[in-house]
């Protein structure tokens, strides 16, 4: 056996072509080869059952999703009207609470200046009234005279205990 030969294997002939990559050697086949047809036929029908499987797995998926889609396309629809008119509920009532406000603010300047002219008017009304005056004419001109303890009558009204203005006074 040690003669030098190597021994072919009966499938490598001349024709078949020898690359090598790194340290091994891969062996390529020509069309020639039967082994080639064979095995290129099989390729060739992994490929087409690949696409198949890889095609019905698609469809599959597009089936799946668009059956998942439209509920999910729903929901996010509701979601984003009920989004969409609680935001401008929103800012509708902010607007106007900020109107109101704004209202609030120049009514309470309104009253504060009427307030002050008010005070202002009261001020004047008490220092124009002379109270010595008033006391002399009534005295002097109406002949008006102070209440003794004579001219006080009282009396006890048991049934209620309110005074009605326009009651009868009881007499004694």
């Amino acid at each position: 056996m040690a003669t030098g030969r190597v021994a072919r294997r009966p499938e490598y002939t001349e024709r078949t072509r020898y690359i090598t990559e790194g340290n091994t050697v891969r062996v390529v086949r020509t069309e020639t080869d039967p082994f080639y047809e064979r095995e290129r036929r099989r390729k060739l029908l992994m490929e087409r059952s690949r696409r198949k499987q890889a095609e019905a797995v698609k469809a599959a998926r597009k089936q799946q999703v668009v059956s998942i889609a439209f509920p999910m396309l729903l929901i996010l629809m509701i979601f984003v009207s009920a989004f969409l008119y609680f935001g401008y509920s929103y800012l509708t009532l902010k607007s106007s609470v900020d109107s109101h406000l704004e209202n609030v603010k120049v009514l309470e300047t309104k009253l504060e200046k009427l307030k002050t002219e008010n005070d202002a008017l009261e001020q004047s009304i008490d220092t124009s009234v002379d109270l010595n005056y008033v006391y002399n004419v009534a005295i002097n001109k109406l002949g008006m005279v102070h209440a003794g303890a004579e001219n006080v009558i009282t009396y006890d009204k048991t049934e209620s205990q309110y005074v009605r203005q326009y009651e009868q006074i009881p007499e004694f």
